[in-house]
């Protein structure tokens, strides 16, 4: 792939010859799928939500996160203002950008109500989850080239979570942070899988997604779906760089600065499966809202923690002390790259699964 197809290495300004760009050759398939869902959500030609609209909303999310240069790419693009029906959206998106667990079944509601599908709402969420995503990686590459702050920032906290004991439909909801397996049931229904061709059904079926309501959802959009899914097959599972139990460690972190209850359990189990570290993973789990995360564990993990957790605030604030302290634990470029690839992609996870859903107790179900 070159420069001019890979939006992120032009916007941080990523030597060709330099250690970061071998980094991400070798990890080309997250590289080259993150361009492939940029290019998906920013060349479809779609009534339901249009592309000149997307470019709009787009540089406005990429201002909330304080990326001035991706915000100008998107700027330079755009040739739509707020309407009645896009003005719906901004509400959305500004609450998805800035606190995703404060989100409700009314909103959705709300979108459809201004005009929206559920096909664009599905592509309105991933839009502004996408651009999360994008703009932590460039962040974090920016990092990796020395140019972030250097000052001690504050240790970043747990945010809140859903407190509810029952989610929208009367299921059993958990109230607290757990390694045990969640369900996950939508606010806007799922496409059934009869709903869908046959060549779909085969693209569903190979990306193991079939039996989801949540997959199946997304697939609202298939093409922006299989480009997402290809782009964290690419950062998660890959061979060498940072051990996977410390990436699906930097996802329960993304998690737990979020308040997403669902991805949390799902990739703290992993973590605690990979590393056989039990007690070291709940211990995360446990932090109450406003507590620092990353106490009481080794100097490893602290440093992982401090580091995924400040590329997960909005704007995000990685630095240069928990990146030095991470190479002081000898992480080379190719594992740093992996947790901001790992810590980056759960800005877009908890977005879509906390905006279009909630988690349930399967057992306690009535």
């Amino acid at each position: 792939m070159s420069q001019s197809e890979d939006l992120l290495a032009t916007l941080a300004d990523i030597d060709p010859g330099s250690e970061l760009a071998q980094a991400r050759q070798t990890r080309h398939a997250a590289t080259q799928h993150t361009q492939g869902s940029y290019n998906v959500l920013f060349t479809q030609e779609d009534n339901d939500f249009p592309l000149a609209e997307r470019h709009w909303l787009a540089a406005k999310v990429a201002g909330w996160h304080g990326q001035p240069a991706l915000e100008a790419h998107y700027q330079q693009r755009q040739k739509a203002s707020a309407g009645p029906w896009l003005s719906a959206a901004v509400d959305f998106a500004q609450r998805l950008t800035v606190e995703p667990v404060a989100a409700t079944p009314a909103h959705l509601t709300a979108l459809q109500q201004a005009g929206w599908s559920p096909r664009g709402i599905v592509t309105l969420a991933q839009l502004v989850a996408f651009v999360s995503f994008q703009s932590r990686l460039l962040a974090g590459l920016r990092s990796l080239q020395g140019s972030a702050a250097t000052q001690a920032a504050p240790p970043v906290v747990a945010g809140r979570w859903h407190e509810a004991a029952f989610t929208a439909s009367g299921k059993h909801a958990p109230t607290a942070f757990t390694q045990q397996e969640l369900g996950w049931e939508p606010w806007l229904a799922a496409p059934t899988l009869a709903e869908f061709s046959a060549d779909e059904q085969a693209i569903l079926t190979k990306s193991g997604h079939t039996d989801s309501d949540y997959f199946r959802l997304l697939a609202r959009n298939l093409p922006l779906l299989e480009q997402r899914t290809l782009t964290d097959k690419g950062i998660f599972y890959t061979p060498g760089g940072l051990p996977r139990a410390e990436r699906e460690l930097a996802a329960t972190v993304v998690s737990k600065v979020n308040g997403c209850i669902y991805c949390a359990s799902v990739h703290a189990r992993k973590a605690s499966q990979l590393a056989k570290q039990d007690e070291a993973v709940q211990k995360l789990l446990n932090v109450a809202p406003g507590a620092v995360l990353s106490h009481g564990h080794t100097a490893r993990w602290q440093a992982i923690i401090a580091f995924a957790s400040a590329l997960s605030l909005t704007p995000a604030q990685p630095s240069q002390l928990p990146l030095a302290a991470l190479r002081e634990q000898g992480l080379d470029t190719l594992a740093l790259l992996d947790l901001i690839h790992s810590t980056a992609f759960f800005a877009w996870a908890n977005r879509l699964m906390l905006t279009l859903g909630e988690p349930f107790l399967p057992e306690q179900q009535g």
